[in-house]
């Protein structure tokens, strides 16, 4: 055998390191001396690898080690396959769109979190323990037994122990928004909200034929002797919140006043919907307003803000079981039912631990995006540390759209207020979301170029476009 070895010793590639047993998992030491080769020159593009078969040998690692590291080349596209011919080191890719998109909150891409391989692992361990003909057909109860268990499991941090038939799973917050506005409403009527606030209340309403109106807010949230008084004049049935990291004026609401809101809603017998997808992201934040006031709070977690958008998955706890058939019937109006796969998959990440992996990846990752956004936008920044997004007031000489027009002219996509104005005015400001650009290159090139044009005064911008414009 040592003969053998040193024989395959003899032949490995140049580019190829020593594997050790002490530097992670073999099959990422060799995608990444593969690209550290790409990088470094040693291998060029439309240089052929060795066939699988005959690397595994050389290296005297199973077929799969070498499989998986071929996967993760391609996935960080740094190889081609060109069928029977081989594999290939791939040119390189183009960048084909200039923008840069910070007007999406998505999570940011976790370092360090092999997101593929734990696709693959979660989707074979739900083939392999589900009935796969429950995966292809329709889910009537708001997700199974199972799903509604698993959204218990990850509420738990939030709301301590529940029952899981309290529970509802939703393809995605938007949904059961939705649907708590035609359960909990009328046509006519009005839902109560922060000035500025989640652009996807206001669509939802406006469709069902419902009218928002804004209650003042200060810089703890939404003023609680100002709900009072909107109870009072609208006779409101329902008011909508988002008080952890809201979106998009990244405010959390403090647990006193979180009480005080609680305290309302059952004064006045109203229902809040509590829209908390980021708590879970926050550093050490307040108990929900659920905690509070349960009977009178319907609570909204999704896993689209914390772990991933194709992750189509909300849990809703909605207490009172008049009010969640009622639900249940509103959501079957438009949305039957979250994808069954999805949410099995959702189910699997939660109970193997993968969720709260892929979790702490993303909160870390959104932690080095706020410090890189306070640096770079320092003197503006208005992000309080967790989440997804800045908010960021704007000098006088900048209006909203305005600067957001301008920022797209030189390759930027932000967020004005005037997308999130509940009332009839607006702030000036604009949301930057840190997670929608994978590369943290790329996100600091572009918060340094938004740096750069905030500096300006509009006239100074105009000028300046006008005299780099092709002729």
């Amino acid at each position: 055998m040592s003969q053998l070895r040193t024989i395959q010793d003899e032949t490995l590639p140049t580019w190829l390191p020593r594997l050790a047993g002490n530097k992670g998992p073999r099959f990422l030491q060799i995608a990444d001396a593969l690209q550290a080769a790409v990088e470094g020159g040693s291998l060029n593009p439309g240089d052929r690898l060795p066939p699988q078969r005959q690397l595994a040998a050389q290296l005297d690692v199973d077929l799969t080690t070498v499989t998986r590291a071929y996967d993760e080349a391609r996935r960080r596209k740094l190889l081609e396959g060109r069928g029977a011919r081989g594999t290939y080191v791939a040119a390189p890719k183009v960048e084909l769109s200039a923008i840069l998109d910070l007007s999406m909150n998505t999570p940011p891409p976790p370092d360090g979190v092999d997101f593929d391989d734990m696709l693959k692992q979660g989707l074979s361990q739900v083939l392999m323990r589900a009935d796969n003909a429950s995966l292809m057909t329709y889910h009537l109860g708001g997700g199974s037994d199972s799903d509604r268990k698993a959204g218990a499991t990850w509420l738990a941090p939030m709301l301590g122990q529940l029952d899981s038939g309290q529970l509802v799973v939703c393809p995605g917050a938007q949904a059961a928004i939705a649907a708590l506005i035609l359960a909990l409403t009328a046509p006519g009527d009005v839902i109560l909200a922060e000035p500025t606030t989640y652009p996807g209340l206001r669509a939802a309403a406006t469709q069902f034929g419902r009218h928002i109106v804004a209650v003042e807010a200060d810089k703890y949230g939404m003023v609680p002797d100002m709900l009072e008084e909107a109870c009072r004049r609208h006779q409101a049935r329902l008011a909508y919140l988002n008080p952890t990291c809201q979106n998009p004026t990244a405010i959390t609401i403090p647990e006193r006043r979180r009480k005080e809101l609680a305290g309302i809603a059952k004064r006045w017998n109203i229902r809040i919907v509590e829209d908390d997808p980021y708590w879970l992201l926050a550093d050490a934040p307040p108990p929900p307003i659920a905690t509070f006031a349960p009977e009178h709070v319907a609570y909204i977690s999704t896993l689209s803000k914390c772990l991933t958008p194709g992750l189509r998955v909300a849990f809703v706890l909605v207490r009172d079981p008049q009010e969640r058939g009622r639900f249940l019937a509103a959501l079957r109006s438009f949305s039957l039912m979250a994808a069954p796969l999805s949410a099995a998959l959702a189910t699997q990440w939660i109970l193997d631990g993968s969720a709260d992996g892929l979790l702490a990846g993303v909160r870390q990752e959104a932690r080095l995006r706020q410090r890189m956004a306070r640096d770079l936008l320092a003197g503006r920044y208005k992000g309080l540390g967790d989440g997804l997004h800045v908010w960021l007031e704007l000098p006088a000489y900048w209006n909203a759209s305005q600067l957001a027009r301008a920022a797209a002219s030189d390759g930027i996509a932000v967020t004005p207020a005037e997308a999130f104005a509940g009332g009839s005015g607006s702030v000036n400001a604009i949301r930057i979301s840190l997670g929608s650009i994978k590369d943290r290159g790329r996100l600091q090139a572009g918060l340094q170029r938004l740096s750069r044009l905030l500096a300006q005064r509009p006239e100074s911008f105009e000028q300046l476009s006008a005299s780099s414009a092709p002729c």
